[in-house]
């Protein structure tokens, strides 16, 4: 796959997908199910277009009933051949696939929502938030209103949503929440969009210690740079030209080849001990792991050596030679005391 995209550029938010060029891959000969998730309801956020799009046809294909949002007046073509497609991939015994108008940026709509898929399919097994929007703006143009809308859609959406979708998941059921990237690599353009991102990372991690007594399991996918309709309304068309050259594979994603992680998350036998972890389909030679707290005690006498908090580099290398200097440094205190 070539790098870059032809020029082009959407100037309202949420972007479309039917009007991009190309259109992004939401699906692969490839990929092969094997009914991973027979059985189960999902609702996917955003998942008329994109990375949601992706996940949807991945997860009727695995035979699952999916429900998943879209914002009406701007996204109902991309949710209309969202849900034929979804009648056409699901497997016999799975419900019909629904699709549900709204906007998540309010408690009120998400608790509506999640009673909408409990009506129809009468519980929720998985639930995937995925809708976001993003901005390029720099501090100096920050202001509040589009900066609370950025994060009411982005991370108020997921709290609420799953605290009404909590109320009908049982033991078994995972939660999966959309992640970046940029919350760990940080973004200079991105700067609202990189925060909220940041703090869906914290969330996934707290809610799975909270969870996890429960048996649900809560974990994210922080995706790369993707090929969506949310990169269209957000970048200019320079940027669109460029886009996803910087990784090490020279090209950006397309949704299919992040929609797998989101199975692999949803599987109960794929991923039973997986819970307040993030996958990183990211295209990137990189290690994104933050801050490891590394506790080496050693007891020598009444000595007590606390060697605390190691800032991982982003590769192999530059970690190993920390550690080596750290075990050299407990060798050379021991040698000194003796």
């Amino acid at each position: 796959m070539a790098s870059g995209f032809p020029p082009q550029k959407q100037e309202t938010q949420p972007g479309v997908q039917h009007v991009m060029d190309p259109t992004p891959q939401f699906s692969s000969p490839n990929y092969k199910p094997s009914n991973k998730l027979h059985g189960k309801v999902a609702l996917v956020t955003g998942g008329d277009s994109g990375i949601g799009r992706a996940v949807c046809h991945c997860y009727a294909l695995e035979g699952a009933s999916v429900a998943f949002t879209y914002v009406k007046g701007r996204e109902d073509k991309d949710a209309d051949e969202t849900l034929r497609l979804l009648h056409e991939a699901k497997t016999k015994e799975a419900k019909e696939p629904i699709m549900i108008a709204t906007d998540l940026g309010f408690e009120e709509n998400c608790k509506r929502t999640v009673d909408e898929v409990v009506n129809a399919f009468g519980r929720i097994d998985v639930l995937v938030n995925c809708a976001a929007e993003q901005h390029e703006v720099s501090i100096d143009e920050i202001e509040e209103a589009r900066l609370e809308r950025v994060f009411r859609t982005n991370v108020f959406s997921q709290f609420f949503l799953a605290k009404y979708a909590l109320k009908h998941m049982k033991e078994g059921s995972s939660i999966i929440n959309t992640t970046s990237v940029v919350a760990y690599a940080g973004s200079s353009s991105l700067l609202e969009y990189a925060s909220t991102k940041g703090a869906i990372v914290s969330f996934t991690r707290a809610l799975a210690l909270q969870l996890a007594s429960k048996g649900i399991r809560v974990n994210g996918v922080a995706p790369g740079p993707v090929w969506t309709p949310l990169i269209t309304a957000s970048f200019s068309e320079e940027a669109i030209k460029q886009f996803g050259s910087e990784t090490p594979m020279k090209r950006a994603a397309q949704p299919v080849e992040v929609a797998p992680s989101y199975v692999f998350l949803a599987c109960e036998h794929c991923s039973s001990y997986y819970t307040g972890q993030i996958l990183h389909p990211n295209g990137k030679c990189l290690i994104i792991t933050g801050v490891l707290e590394l506790q080496l005690v050693s007891q020598i006498g009444f000595l007590n050596i606390k060697i605390l908090t190691l800032t991982l580099k982003s590769n192999l290398r530059n970690l190993t030679l920390n550690l080596s200097f750290i075990f050299i440094f407990i060798i050379l205190t021991k040698i000194t005391l003796y």
